[in-house]
């Protein structure tokens, strides 16, 4: 059975096709437009999940949510081909990266995202935020420089998680080719890559890529 991959415009679901690309699994992609005034998903997707978010899979009668779910799935479903290396240290770095994604480094971005809606009062709280995400992208800079990709000398799904939070980084927070040129560097192998230039080309607007 093909895999089904309930995808919204401009969101988290761009990693799920260019995760499945990399693994050679096939799929079919069903396409969601954002509200255009609120910017939020449509109702249409609570009818294949409660949450009524993107991304959702379906596959073998199984309905997945949580990128990070589907991420860990799929890699499964593949094998465990984009898995950790099999050394402890690949593995943990492994483990965290894929959690410290959505966990620890979204929230602030998201944060910075909304309170820059909002009118005078989201200018000055949006200062606050900003040392917290260039915490986040500091650290992210110095591990990147002390290897190729975030869990080891191979590529895995830890760097398909780590890269919405970085891309988005880099569209609205401050991440830049002077000041970080390890994570700016990692940013252009994955855009190189031909599994995820085909993913974008399947996949429809993405406006981090």
């Amino acid at each position: 059975m093909t895999i089904i991959v309930h995808h919204l415009e401009n969101s988290r679901s761009q990693r799920i096709l260019w995760l499945l690309e990399e693994l050679g699994l096939g799929y079919e992609i069903r396409r969601y437009e954002r509200n255009k005034a609120t910017m939020l998903a449509p109702p249409e997707l609570k009818a294949v999940h409660p949450l009524g978010k993107s991304p959702v899979i379906e596959d073998d009668g199984l309905v997945i949510a949580e990128t990070g779910a589907i991420v860990e799935y799929l890699v499964a479903k593949a094998d465990g081909r984009f898995g950790p290396a099999a050394h402890r240290d690949s593995v943990l770095r492994y483990r965290f990266f894929l959690h410290y994604a959505e966990g620890s480094m979204m929230p602030p971005l998201l944060v910075k995202l909304v309170l820059s809606r909002v009118p005078m009062f989201g200018k000055t709280a949006m200062k606050r935020i900003q040392p917290m995400i260039d915490t986040h992208l500091d650290y992210v800079e110095t591990e990147l420089a002390q290897r190729p990709w975030f869990a080891g000398d191979e590529i895995s799904a830890a760097d398909v998680m780590m890269s919405f939070p970085i891309e988005a980084a880099r569209a609205r927070a401050g991440l830049d080719n002077g000041q970080r040129p390890a994570t700016i560097g990692w940013l252009q192998k994955i855009h190189a890559r031909p599994a995820y230039r085909t993913a974008l080309a399947k996949g429809g607007p993405y406006a981090y890529a």
